[in-house]
């Protein structure tokens, strides 16, 4: 991949109206929807962009879903309407899109409302690789033999530093919302439990104290699918527990899940506990380590690393591209 793999980005220059949304930032974006930002970023000072469209394998569609969405000029009411125009002005600017219905066409949104972005473009919808942080099957335009679950990272400032397992002392943490069904499961079996830490709402502080105090940190489903619960448990080596069935892990085609984490069906939240208990001391030390080698793969670097969350995407692509037939 390294060697041979050239996306071409549509060019846009520094006066278009909206190079806002369409050139990446010349600094490092902060929030939890900054995946796609720091994809762009990456990728626009990689190896991997070529400038000659024949010799590229994917065509790259640079315009920002979140930025879209708090563009006071689109907002979500227009969003739907600048994918359409977008995409009928490169299909008949250029001949790529049309040679195969955008098949060898990519774009990339961590926000849940590009679960709407398509609505008008059909054909984008069912053909075109999507790198989204909703990777949930209920979605009507996710694919999962088509599109990438992007990992939903929120970037950290400082590294934790040593991650001893022997000082966590509690069994599971969970901070959040009561918004879906799980959750409410959730509190009313654990809220008051010793073992499992159960907070209603958010911590007043984000330093990780709490996933640092614990051997286990759940990813409960809330309203939507996507979280950076996951990523952050990763980052402070907490193992996670994911209970949110039926959608795509971040890099499911690329890393095994089950070595550095723990997927339990929402239905057994009742014998959560029972569950998290009954892993042996083998078992958990086993999954620990693994957290910690995985944890580079869950990171944004400016510069790219190799194997950073930069990298991992890009050979999800590279898996995708040898399916498109021009």
């Amino acid at each position: 991949m390294n060697k041979s793999f050239k996306i071409f980005v549509y060019p846009h220059k520094p006066d278009d109206p909206f190079a806002n949304v369409l050139l990446p930032e010349d600094y490092n974006p902060e929030g939890p929807y900054t995946s796609e930002l720091y994809f762009k970023k990456a990728l626009f000072n990689s190896h991997f962009i070529t400038k000659d469209p024949n010799e590229a394998h994917l065509f790259y569609m640079p315009f920002s879903i979140l930025h879209l969405r708090h563009d006071p000029r689109i907002g979500p009411e227009k969003l739907q309407d600048f994918v359409k125009d977008y995409i009928f002005n490169i299909s008949h600017k250029y001949p790529f899109w049309n040679r195969t219905g955008g098949a060898d066409h990519f774009y990339t949104a961590c926000h849940s409302i590009s679960e709407i972005a398509m609505d008008k473009t059909v054909e984008a919808k069912e053909n075109s690789i999507q790198l989204v942080c909703t990777s949930t099957y209920f979605v009507t335009g996710y694919f999962p033999h088509k599109d990438v679950s992007l990992p939903q990272i929120w970037v950290k400032k400082h590294d934790p530093g040593t991650l001893v397992s022997s000082k966590r002392n509690r069994l599971a943490f969970f901070a959040g919302r009561v918004n879906s069904p799980v959750r409410a499961a959730l509190f009313k079996h654990w809220v008051n439990d010793t073992e499992i830490f159960a907070h209603f709402g958010g911590l007043e502080t984000n330093d990780g104290k709490e996933q640092l105090r614990s051997k286990f940190c759940l990813h409960v489903k809330g309203f939507e699918i996507n979280t950076a619960r996951v990523t952050d448990a990763l980052h402070y080596g907490c193992v996670p527990v994911i209970l949110a069935n039926h959608h795509d892990l971040p890099f499911t085609d690329i890393l095994n899940w089950k070595s550095f984490s723990v997927v339990v069906h929402y239905m057994d939240v009742p014998v959560l506990r029972k569950i998290l208990q009954g892993i042996s001391f083998e078992e958990l030390s086993w999954l620990q380590s693994n957290v910690m080698k995985v944890r580079k793969h869950f990171e944004w670097n400016v510069p790219a690393v190799d194997y950073d969350a930069f990298y991992m995407t890009m050979y999800e692509l590279w898996l995708r591209k040898s399916s498109v037939r021009v």
